[in-house]
């Protein structure tokens, strides 16, 4: 029975088609995806609360959604009517079969142009910050080897232990492979594990470095050092909401409040805002919540 389950599954997997429990949307509800990590989630509550002040429809969320692939075929597949947070960084080289620009303003005008070409979706300008990866090391480590860059790394590389999430070990393009085709040097072990856990283990000692979120309010909170990427390996990674032509077809007023969100949170902001919710313990839904009311859902912006 359980090889039958499997084999049904990847079967579903493979031919593209909806997954139990994924279905369209009704007349008057929205559908929006997240990814797993806060920020996502943060961002995601941001449209549902603002789409929901400033219309009459309803807000469903489907949360935490496995990779940035997963969220483009439920949207795709008209299983989910916006995806909250897309980074150029990541989908050029999954989605696009792309190699990542340097330049973030050309890498989301390549982005929006491709994606309403290729799949008839709108990609939305940046809600106006970059959440890149960082490898980050305790403030304590990076004194003791003389970090600040990537670069100083390679004299201590194959002696570290470094937690990683596990889609970027094997990811094409901004990969762990091409991170190490860029540096020239590799770790002496690397560890796929969940992206929520690599800052406790690096503070903790159970990693000697690990691969962060540049926007994580745990770096904050664990006083950790990031090093500066010196050879310009990642790619810009801009932030911005996704949803399909047909969406706004049948719900103009949804166009102009993605649009009103273009701008309206920078580095340090995300950043807050993240810190609030991983370490503060707020509900992302909270968090987006007081941020909208403080600036009164940005109306007239």
């Amino acid at each position: 029975m359980r090889k039958l389950l499997y084999v049904l599954v990847i079967t579903i997997l493979l031919s593209g088609c909806s997954l139990p429990g994924l279905g369209g949307s009704a007349d008057n509800t929205i559908k929006v995806s997240t990814l797993t990590h806060t920020e996502s989630q943060i961002l995601g509550y941001l449209v549902k609360h603002l789409i929901e002040e400033e219309t009459d429809l309803h807000v469903e969320m489907v949360e935490n959604l496995g990779t940035n692939v997963i969220a483009h075929q439920a949207l795709t597949n008209k299983e989910v009517d916006i995806t909250a947070a897309r980074y150029t960084g990541t989908d050029m080289p999954s989605i696009l079969q792309a190699e990542p620009m340097k330049n973030p303003d050309e890498a989301l005008a390549y982005v929006q142009k491709e994606f309403k070409k290729r799949f008839n979706h709108i990609y939305y300008d940046s809600y106006g910050f970059q959440n890149t990866y960082a490898f980050t090391v305790t403030e304590e480590y990076a004194k003791e080897h003389g970090l600040s860059t990537i670069s100083d790394l390679e004299k201590v590389a194959p002696d570290m232990t470094l937690g990683v999430d596990n889609s970027w070990l094997n990811r094409a393009g901004d990969g762990y492979k091409g991170f190490v085709k860029a540096y020239g040097f590799e770790f002496g072990e690397a560890l796929p594990m969940s992206i929520g856990l690599v800052y406790q283990a690096v503070k903790s000692g159970k990693m000697d470095i690990v691969l962060a979120y540049s926007t994580d309010g745990r770096l904050k909170a664990f006083n950790l050092k990031t090093l500066e990427d010196d050879k310009k390996f990642f790619p810009p990674y801009n932030a911005a909401p996704v949803t399909r032509a047909d969406v706004i077809e049948k719900h103009p007023e949804i166009d102009k409040l993605l649009k009103r969100l273009a701008g309206k949170i920078d580095d340090q902001t995300m950043t807050n805002l993240n810190y609030e919710s991983d370490v503060e313990k707020k509900e992302p839904s909270v968090v987006a919540k007081e941020f909208l009311e403080e600036h009164d859902y940005f109306r007239g912006e």
